[in-house]
């Protein structure tokens, strides 16, 4: 695999998440080429122009759009946002039928316009919209892939950044798992820098209770957002655009992606979020990643919700 030379990124959905995405990958210059696609002409029109006309200041990438699904042919990587919104006090889990039915549409359309791309889901419930998608597609695993944990990660090391009075770039932890209420830390094998955790500062700034609060506020950290706005929309983006990057320049990063699982610590046909290498093929888990006892045992648990959940839907 190699850097992708003249990129195009389609992101499916102007609502406020596939927005927001376009608008850092802009800046960030995520893709040569952007892409927008929506079913709502007027509003995919208005937001395509209204980017289009900054382009002065975010550098080469560029940007169209339109309610004609052709404009995602040739992309290299496609990000779907489209679905029903999360309502406040409603699970993700609770969003799986709907979004579910409109993904079995949209999923044969986008792989025959762009049959070479890897696809992202951030619609949720994002983990079992990856396992719709996946059996849908018909294509390998590695190549549609969620978000999955990545925004809830960098939410628990922005806590514990604060706490601990470092920058964010300097904590090393992931958040594994469900995107959602059966999520957890890798505690075992978070760092600050070199420093093991709970070791930071002679081990005096985390005690086990507190590590509890933290893990629970970036459980519900959507939720609070939610309640008072309606909607995340800033930080999925910048997320997202982040994802991408790592697929259309290669680079093998590690990130805590969710793909449908093959084998991981004997968990098959559900999709989870474990520390996995993101690539220009996609989505690898790394099956070397090592948990402590109670670690797997929430890890299972985990997968045992999602398969609950996919058993609902026929799945």
């Amino acid at each position: 695999m190699s850097v992708i030379e003249n990129s195009k990124l389609s992101i499916i959905g102007a609502g406020s998440v596939g927005t927001s995405l376009a608008y850092a990958a802009l800046i960030r210059e995520s893709a040569r080429h952007i892409a927008l696609y929506d079913i709502k002409k007027s509003k995919v029109d208005a937001e395509v122009l209204d980017l289009a006309h900054g382009t002065q200041f975010t550098g080469s990438s560029d940007i169209v759009g339109g309610d004609d699904i052709d404009v995602v042919a040739g992309s290299h990587v496609v990000v779907i946002t489209a679905g029903a919104n999360q309502a406040p006090g409603q699970t993700r889990l609770e969003l799986a039928g709907t979004n579910a039915r409109i993904l079995e549409s949209l999923m044969p359309q986008l792989v025959e316009r762009a049959p070479e791309a890897v696809f992202i889901l951030v619609t949720n419930p994002c983990d079992v919209l990856t396992v719709v998608a996946q059996q849908v597609s018909g294509l390998p695993a590695e190549r549609v892939f969620a978000s999955g944990t990545v925004l809830d990660t960098s939410r628990l090391r922005w806590k514990l950044a604060q706490r601990a009075g470092v920058s964010t770039a300097s904590v090393h932890a992931h958040i594994v798992g469900e995107h959602g209420d059966t999520e957890f830390p890798l505690w075992s094998s978070a760092t600050i820098g070199p420093v093991p955790l709970l070791e930071w500062n002679g081990g005096q700034t985390f005690e086990v209770d507190e590590l509890e609060s933290i893990a629970r506020d970036t459980r519900d950290a959507a939720y609070a957002v939610i309640e008072g706005k309606g909607v995340t929309n800033y930080a999925i983006g910048l997320s997202g655009a982040r994802i991408v990057e790592a697929v259309l320049n290669d680079e093998h990063a590690v990130m805590p992606v969710s793909t449908v699982l093959s084998g991981f610590h004997g968990i098959d046909g559900v999709a989870l979020s474990v520390p996995s290498i993101v690539d220009a093929g996609g989505a690898h888990p790394l099956a070397e990643t090592r948990f402590s006892t109670l670690e797997e045992e929430r890890l299972q648990e985990s997968a045992e919700a999602l398969r609950t959940s996919l058993a609902a839907l026929g799945r």
